[in-house]
């Protein structure tokens, strides 16, 4: 199997990843960064970003991608497509092996592999991505001003998206699949209190139907009871709120993650338990989730992988 040697190896390529590769290329670090499953992250299947610093008119997200990637090339970071297969950190260099192919020893590692939304698994979902269907109420609620939307899921996340949609929106629909919110007290009084929101218990989402974008969802009612019964709402955006699942499988044999697999680091530092090893953007990122955090928790892990390769000198 192949084997290389490397002084800083950065595995992702959203905001996080790729701002680590622009500082860590400034310090001088020759970082590598391997791309993943998805070069550029996340934003790459949004339409148009209008919160993120220094686009005052907004920017493709492929395109604001696009040109950190080119930033990080300028300043002499190694971009490759590859996937980590493996790892091993019990010693330094740590060994991470790249598509079963080859071994890439690395003084310093920066994981910034992100997060991905969960999705109820429907074609639609993939048919109308991003002509409706979305998974960041945050990123895209600006383009539904006055128009109707659907928020999927029953807990905390759910009812934020959904509380906050029906500040630009003209009506929600919250689908919920159980009788129930699972959200905190206080969020199912927001929710239930808001006039524009309206909850729909007990429905499940077949589908989605429209011309040129979403126009409306098929549901069915109370699932596989006597009184089952389909409905369809009429729509113009699909917000998906039930959550994200960390991408940090391949590293949990070594680095602390909490119950939903996300990376622990070290109170404000993006330090993990694994010294030289950090975690930067949605990887580690509970609460926030929005490219300018995961940027600034970028920049965070290249200064400190900087510094800790100056202490073992």
């Amino acid at each position: 199997m192949e084997k290389e040697t490397v002084k800083c190896l950065i595995v992702g390529s959203g905001p996080a990843g790729y701002t680590a590769a622009i500082y860590a290329g400034r310090a001088n670090l020759h970082p590598v960064l391997y791309e993943g499953t998805l070069p550029g992250g996340q934003l790459t299947t949004t339409t148009v970003v209008e919160n993120f610093p220094g686009y005052p008119n907004g920017v493709d997200g492929f395109q604001m991608m696009s040109d950190m990637r080119t930033q990080a090339e300028r300043f002499g970071t190694d971009i490759r497509f590859g996937i980590v297969t493996k790892t091993d950190f019990s010693q330094i260099p740590y060994a991470l092996t790249i598509d079963d192919e080859k071994v890439v020893y690395a003084e310093t590692v920066i994981i910034a592999t992100g997060a991905s939304a969960k999705y109820l698994g429907l074609s639609d979902e993939q048919k109308y991505a991003g002509m409706g269907v979305s998974a960041c109420a945050t990123c895209d609620g600006f383009f539904y001003r006055g128009k109707i939307v659907a928020v999927v899921g029953g807990g905390d996340t759910a009812c934020e998206e959904a509380s906050y949609l029906s500040t630009l929106a003209q009506k929600v629909y919250l689908i919920v699949r159980k009788p129930y919110l699972r959200a905190s007290r206080i969020m199912q009084e927001r929710v239930l209190s808001n006039p524009k929101i309206e909850v729909l218990f007990e429905h499940n989402t077949l589908g989605l139907f429209g011309e040129n974008g979403v126009e409306g969802a098929h549901l069915v009612k109370r699932k596989g009871m006597p009184d089952e019964e389909l409905v369809d709402i009429k729509i113009d955006g699909f917000f998906l709120a039930i959550g994200h699942q960390p991408n940090s499988e391949v590293f949990k044999p070594w680095i602390r993650t909490d119950e939903a697999g996300y990376i622990l680091t070290d109170g404000v530092s993006t330090a993990t338990n694994v010294p030289g090893i950090f975690a930067a953007g949605d990887v580690m990122d509970t609460h926030f989730k929005q490219a300018i955090v995961a940027a600034g928790s970028g920049c965070k892990a290249a200064m400190e992988a900087e510094k800790y390769l100056q202490s073992l000198s």
